[in-house]
């Protein structure tokens, strides 16, 4: 397997890693009820908490997504493995680390 299609697998497989999770917190999501007489102010309380956890993991994982997204447009364009800010080739170390990493590290610390 040649290192584009080894990223790629790599990129599909954290792809379909983020659908499962998303499947997984759905509940997690959902409205919560404001009926006091199905659940107590601090149970209420502590689901809105976990509400708002789980809304904010949801948008990680899009963020997540779009970054998958963006280094496989990368890849179908031949730019994938090359920063986008300096244009140097990245590490393969740092791509094996993430291989949605737009950048090198230099350009990454702000140089």
């Amino acid at each position: 397997m040649t290192g584009l299609s080894q990223a790629r697998a790599r990129l599909a497989a954290r792809r379909a890693a983020l659908d499962a999770e998303d499947a997984a917190g759905a509940t997690g999501r959902e409205v919560v009820e404001l009926d006091q007489s199905r659940l107590g102010r601090l149970s209420r309380m502590d689901a809105l908490q976990r509400q708002a956890l789980a809304q904010a993991a949801a948008r990680r994982r899009e963020a997540e997504r779009r970054r998958i997204a963006a280094a496989v447009a990368r890849i179908e364009t031949g730019e994938y493995g090359f920063c986008a800010e300096c244009g140097e080739a990245i590490a393969d170390a740092r791509l094996a680390a993430d291989p949605a990493a737009p950048l090198c590290a230099a350009c990454m610390r702000g140089r």
